[in-house]
């Protein structure tokens, strides 16, 4: 029986070959410029698959549960074939997730309580996870009232059901100022905006226009010894140097240590990894 987790087999030809538990899928992927390594006889068996050449839809979809769960670094997901081809899962983002922990739990030691996380678009809740399980208090936001629910069922699967965990279903900008005027403050920040989206109420977000003031308000909410920040995007044409200098504005005068780069969806180390999106790291001095 495969292994219950994710793994990048292949990748070319505008597509991605992957397995999430035991079940192998095919999706779009735009970067994989290059000829697939594996024989087309293995793409073809794959159990379902996913385009857009000819309107969003599943091929074989009947060939997958409606739901099944995947461990991924030890983190535990309930994963269903939704209509725009997602899973409710960023395997990209893993690289991320295991710099949280490891970032958060060596902050917690010289510090007394709780430290207090903020994720924002937190689609299903990997870094919420990530968080939660290292024993932070965790703020989860998004603008759909579905995905907050998926993140809270995720939650449940890692026994985080009585985690300290706020679950806010609302428009980022909105509930940034709402915070700022309650005085609240976050020893770190995580946020993954996307490229197009609308808030709970059906305000328009454009990454564009609106990330610098979003990070402008993520940075004010800030404690006043913060420990990190975390910034990913999907956005064709947002790199991580953009990605670098946005943060970099946002944060001003406080000190500490910037990463920036590529998230890529990794398998064994002959498949060649693809990258899907870029990342900053912000870590507090």
């Amino acid at each position: 029986m495969a292994t219950e987790t994710y793994v990048l087999l292949d990748s070319g030809r505008g597509c991605k070959l992957e397995r999430f538990g035991r079940y192998t899928l095919a999706r779009p992927c735009s970067q994989a410029l290059w000829q697939p390594s594996l024989p087309e006889a293995d793409w073809t068996a794959a159990d379902a698959s996913f385009d857009r050449e000819d309107g969003q839809r599943w091929q074989h979809r009947d060939r997958l549960p409606e739901q099944w769960t995947i461990d991924v670094d030890g983190m535990r997901f309930r994963l269903s074939g939704t209509d725009f081809g997602h899973l409710g899962i960023f395997p990209e983002q893993r690289a991320g997730w295991q710099w949280l922990r490891q970032t958060l739990h060596a902050a917690a030691k010289g510090r007394p309580g709780k430290l207090s996380v903020l994720n924002l678009f937190a689609y299903s809740g990997g870094s919420t996870l990530a968080a939660a399980l290292e024993g932070m208090e965790v703020c989860h936001l998004d603008a759909s009232a579905g995905m907050v629910q998926w993140a809270r069922e995720n939650a449940a699967l890692n026994g985080l059901q009585s985690a300290p965990i706020r679950w806010i279903v609302d428009d980022a900008h909105k509930f940034l100022g709402r915070e700022i005027k309650r005085g609240r403050r976050y020893d770190a920040i995580i946020l993954d905006p996307p490229s197009f989206g609308r808030g709970a109420q059906g305000e328009v977000y454009k990454i564009e226009r609106d990330l610098p003031r979003t990070l402008e308000l993520c940075a004010t909410l800030l404690s006043d010894a913060p420990v990190l920040m975390l910034l990913s995007a999907h956005t064709p044409g947002i790199t991580p140097t953009v990605l670098g200098h946005l943060l970099h504005e946002a944060l001003g005068t406080r000190q500490g240590a910037m990463t920036t780069g590529e998230m890529l969806l990794t398998g064994a180390p002959e498949v060649l990894p693809v990258p899907n999106g870029c990342f900053a790291r912000w870590e507090g001095q």
